[in-house]
Parts: C-alpha cells; structure tokens; sequence
C-alpha cells in the first residue's frame, strides 16, 4: 500500500479517536434511598400481617436498572437512620452481639455509600463504631463529615469518596444532621460535636472540587428539606438548595417527607422513608477531552412496588429473618383492652397511661410527660407478644428525671397544647389537608409532629380550649391532692429526646436554655420500652383500672365539653378516615 494512503487511512483513525475522546456524551444514574429504619424485610414477622416495604424492593428496582443501563453507570446511595426503626434493627443492635446485619446487606445490593443519621447514633457508640468498622472493610463508606472529633478536630465519619461511574469521576460527600444534640444524650454520642452544614457544605465542595476535580459532586446529607429560610437547623435541604455553589444533586432525608425541586440546574430529592419509595435523578455530562461543557440534571421521586422483590435476596436472608421472627413472636403478657394511640391525640388514653404509669414508677418522679409515639398504633386485646413493643413504644430513648419548677411546667404544657389545639373555629384540632405524595391524594394531618405533643401525668389539670395560648391550662393540685403551686420545684420525669431538647419544649415552652438543661437531671434509667417491657412481664395481664389509677397519674380532659366533643369527634374522623 502506498505510503501516502496508509498515512491517511492512519490520519483519519486518529481524526475519529480524537472526535470521540473531545465529545463524549455520558450518563449517570443515581438511585437514593434513606430513612429506612429497619425495613429490611418483606415478609411480616406476624403470620397473617401484610407484606412489608423493604430493602428487597429496592434491590429488585436497582437490579432492573443495572441491567437495562449497565452497572458501571449506577450509583446506590442512602441519606441515613438505618439502625432503628423495627424489630431487626433492634435485634442486631442490642440482641445479636456478633456481627451486625445491615453492613451485609448493604453489601449484598451494591450500595456505594451511606450517610450516618441521627437514629444511627442513638443505639450508643459501641453499636455505631462496628458497624462504621464494618462497613469500611467492606469498601462501604459511612459519611458524615460534619460530626467532628472533639479530641482530633477532624471529622469522625468520612467527609467524601471518589467514583468512576459512567466514564466520569464522581465525588459524593455525605453530612449527618447538625441539631443531634437536641435529642440524643452526651453518652450515646460523647466525644463528637455536630456542625451546622451552613457553611460547612460549602467550603467541603470547594476543597473537594479544587483538589479531586470530579466531573460530578453529589452532596448527601440526613437533614430535612426545610422551609429554606435558614431557621430550622435539622432541615437545611433548602439552604444547601438555594445557596450551595458547586454541586450537581442534594439528596435530603430525615424528615420522610417526598419531595423534588431544581434551582439553576442543581436537583434537591428527598425518597421519603422505610424503603416505600427511592430517588432516580440521571446526570447528562458532556465532555470535551477532560473539560465538562455542558451538564443536565434531571430528579424524580419513584414509588416502589413492595410485592417485587427480589428473590435471590429473600432467600439469602432467610435465615436471618427467621431469628428475628421468631425472637419478635415472643409472648410477653395480655391485655385486657386494645391499646390505640390515635385516642392520645382527644384526651386522656390506655394507651398513655400505660407509658405514664411506667415512667411514674421511678421513685424520683412525681410528674411526667409523655407524647404519642405512633400516629395510627394499635395493639389487640389478648396476648402481647414482642413485636407490639415497637408499636407501644417505637423509639429507643432512655427516661430521665428532671428539677423544673410549677411555672415552667405550666409554660411547657402551653407549649404543647398550642402545637396540638387551636381556638376553635372550624377545627380544634390544628389540623390541614394537603396533597400526600406517599398516597397520591389530599389527606387531613396535623400542622406539626404529632410526637411532639406532650401531656403530663401526675397532676389534675383541665385545657380551656376557648381560650388563647398561655391561658388555656389550669392545674388544680397534684395527683395525691396536694397543692400545686407555680413557685415550687418539681420532679418531671420525660424522655432523653425530650431531656436534650427535642421538640424544643423545654426551651421555647418551659423557658430553660438548651446549656442549662443536662444540669437539670437527677436521675437516668434505661430505655423506656425496656421498662414498659417488665412492666407487662411482672404484672402478666394489663387492664385498664391499673394503669389509670388516679392518685397516680392524675387527670386531665378538655373542656368546655359542649364545644369539644363535637369539633372533636369531627376532627377525628377526618384524620382517621
């Protein structure tokens, strides 16, 4: 061949490899899940109940994607609290002391990365640091590059790690949520201080932008999406939306609330909680040689089909599920009555009164507060096995003792009703309806956390509904007759969220500064469901006349009762409908 042709066949090769080095064209796929508390399962642990969202749905929609798209193109990630939540979190957590099950199973579906959340640092150190230890010898690395190491100055958790996906490198940073010491006790997380990811993110995104020049920057945070206006500091989604410079896609969680918007070609996503749903957000990124031209973002939120699971994952896991079955099917006593925690929300409740006599039974104790922990629990007359633990008590806070004096509590009170009551116009509950993303249709749900509506026991007291906040509680006298009174100091017996601020009804309801409140306590004992649990192993069966004792407990109701019975019957009604 003449030279001249073979030096053009050759000139022409070279044109074509250079044409598709300077403009290649590529995508990524980004599937995200997060606050899965526990959902690991399908199957139920009760025969008969129904089939579960789950991990296994998650794998199944994962799968499907890799093998449409490539695996080399997919990125899996979660937003955090993945160690609380059900009956297998808390069995591997507290029951099972040898390796942990979720590092396994976050393995076994290919999860590139996870985010710590504030549930995950509940369980205590010794359960998070192996189970930090164990998914970094499996390559898995658990984010959170804002808790930070008081003795070291540097971060506890990793702050970011590289990917090469879909011919591009990828940097995905992970924050956990910055207001953890409103709710959690300084042991469980004693040692690491928690930063606010304004500006924190920011700078992370400059340096890691600057020194590992990824072709993509994902930011994944446990923070709520937030109003956007900078004045909740557990959900800063917004802010890092609205102010972040640098990054592609923002991927919140924390408040199980579904969500998606864009602001100048940068994707906030939020999946919602226990695996019902994920994020599918795809990354267009177009290159010329090693400089990005042009890039799209597009992000969706994908609900997901909890009878398509898959298979192989069911049945690799069987044996565990089974262990968890069976520990959760345990018989632990009887009731006389069902316990229902819908009935908390109108007045005085079995199912309340159970918790409160528990947390009363501590000698320190004369008063008490407590919430419902569960929006829509139910737990059957007859036999009480384990399981209907999480659904009396879903939450692992320990129970603490605190001095507070008669107006703080009166004030706290105030607090708590005015989240949960309004003067009553049309409603009296404080109550809207809204679009619900997770059913696709409006839905009548109260304005804040139904968890965060405190009651107390141990006192006789009445809530004037008519009137306006500050004047709606009169305490008569506490539960054993005595007198009550403003200037006296008192022992409150509440939860360790509560004790450490959360909710924010020891600080914005009773008046004591988020620094002053751990000298408050006097007392600490275990968990609450631990307690409630030997509560219901000594007494064998639980009826209603001893857990309503009122030289115990107290009471309290609503009134005037010719204006709250029927706002009230309405307002349940259109909640629980």
């Amino acid at each position: 061949m003449n030279k001249n042709i073979i030096f053009a066949v050759a000139s022409a090769a070279a044109i074509v490899l250079g044409a598709q080095q300077t403009d290649a064209q590529n995508r990524l796929h980004v599937v995200t899940t997060g606050d899965v508390h526990g959902s690991w399962f399908n199957e139920p642990y009760i025969d008969g109940g129904r089939t579960n969202n789950s991990l296994m749905s998650v794998k199944a929609y994962v799968d499907s994607l890799r093998a449409a798209v490539g695996a080399e193109n997919v990125l899996l990630l979660d937003a955090g609290d993945c160690l609380q939540g059900n009956n297998a979190a808390y069995y591997y957590n507290y029951v099972d002391k040898g390796e942990h099950l979720y590092p396994k199973l976050v393995d076994y579906m290919g999860y590139d990365a996870v985010v710590v959340g504030n549930h995950d640092i509940e369980p205590g150190h010794a359960i998070y640091d192996k189970v930090n230890a164990e998914l970094n010898a499996l390559g898995i690395p658990w984010l959170g590059g804002n808790a930070i190491d008081k003795t070291t100055a540097k971060p506890y958790f990793p702050v970011y790690k590289m990917f090469d996906r879909a011919g591009l490198r990828v940097a995905v940073l992970g924050f956990t949520n910055p207001n953890m010491r409103a709710w959690l006790s300084e042991e469980v997380c004693s040692g690491i201080e928690f930063i606010s990811l304004i500006p924190y993110v920011q700078a992370c995104v400059n340096e890691v932008n600057k020194s590992e020049k990824p072709d993509v920057t994902i930011v994944l945070v446990h923070s709520g999406t937030g109003p956007g206006d900078g004045s909740v500091l557990e959900s800063q989604g917004l802010d890092l939306l609205y102010s972040l410079s640098g990054a592609d896609l923002i991927v919140t969680s924390h408040d199980h609330r579904p969500y998606v918007e864009q602001k100048g070609g940068t994707y906030l996503v939020n999946g919602g909680a226990r695996a019902s749903a994920v994020t599918y957000s795809t990354i267009d990124v177009q290159k010329k040689g090693k400089k990005v031209v042009e890039k799209t973002v597009e992000g969706k939120f994908v609900r997901l089909d909890k009878d398509k699971v898959d298979a192989e994952m069911v049945e690799h896991f069987r044996p565990e599920f089974e262990t968890v079955k069976e520990f959760t099917n345990r018989e632990v006593g009887s009731l006389a009555m069902e316990l229902r925690s819908r009935d908390a929300f109108a007045g005085m409740s079995d199912y309340l009164n159970l918790i409160e006599t528990v947390q009363l039974s501590v000698p320190e104790a004369t008063i008490t507060f407590a919430a419902p922990l569960s929006f829509n629990g139910v737990v059957r007359k007859g036999t009480v096995i384990f399981n209907d633990m999480f659904t009396i008590y879903p939450y692992e806070n320990q129970l603490y003792v605190l001095r507070m004096t008669g107006q703080e509590i009166k004030d706290y009170l105030e607090f708590s009703y005015d989240q949960w009551i309004q003067t009553p116009g049309d409603h009296v509950l404080r109550i809207s309806a809204r679009k619900d993303e997770r059913y696709g249709s409006e839905r009548w749900s109260f304005d804040n956390a139904s968890f965060n509506f405190d009651q107390a026991a141990g006192l006789f007291y009445t809530v004037d509904i008519t009137k306006p906040k500050g004047e709606r509680i009169s305490i008569a006298s506490l539960a054993d007759g005595s007198a009550f009174s403003l200037e006296e100091w008192y022992n409150v017996a509440m939860t360790s969220y509560r004790a450490s601020g959360g909710g924010y009804l020891l600080r914005d309801g009773a008046g004591i500064p988020d620094d002053q409140a751990d000298e408050r306590v006097i007392a600490r004992y275990p968990e609450i469901r631990d307690m409630i649990y030997d509560f219901i192993k000594e007494h064998g069966v639980i009826n209603s006349k001893l857990i309503s004792d009122p030289s115990v407990l107290g009471r309290w109701h609503f009134v005037p009762e010719s204006v709250v019975e029927p706002l009230m019957k309405a307002d349940m009604e259109l909640l629980f409908r």
